[in-house]
């Protein structure tokens, strides 16, 4: 899939597909579909190991991180990735799921 849709021979954690940009509105009452989020639960897995965590925290985390890709955050500059870790964080605290 990453080489599909990000042009990237190589395995990837996780991959999110936003539906609207952030500006995007919808009609009162319309349920809002946002995205997908897809995990590799190989890569998940293998993660969970290296890092030394459950493999249930490291989906929540790649869930949290690919929603909030999709909700429009990005890290590609170093406040983003700061914010962005702040609101995974925020996310998986009220889970169980601390570092």
């Amino acid at each position: 899939m990453n080489a599909e849709h990000r042009a990237r021979d190589s395995a990837t954690d996780v991959l999110s597909f936003p539906l609207y940009e952030p500006w995007f509105v919808l009609p009162p009452g319309e349920p809002a579909h946002l995205g997908d989020v897809v995990v590799s639960y190989p890569r998940a897995t293998a993660q969970a190991e290296e890092y030394g965590h459950s493999i249930e925290r490291e989906v929540a985390y790649l869930v949290a991180h690919g929603v909030l890709h999709v909700l429009g955050y990005d890290h590609e500059e170093e406040h983003e990735r700061l914010r962005m870790r702040q609101k995974e964080e925020e996310a998986l605290r009220p889970l169980g799921f601390t570092r």
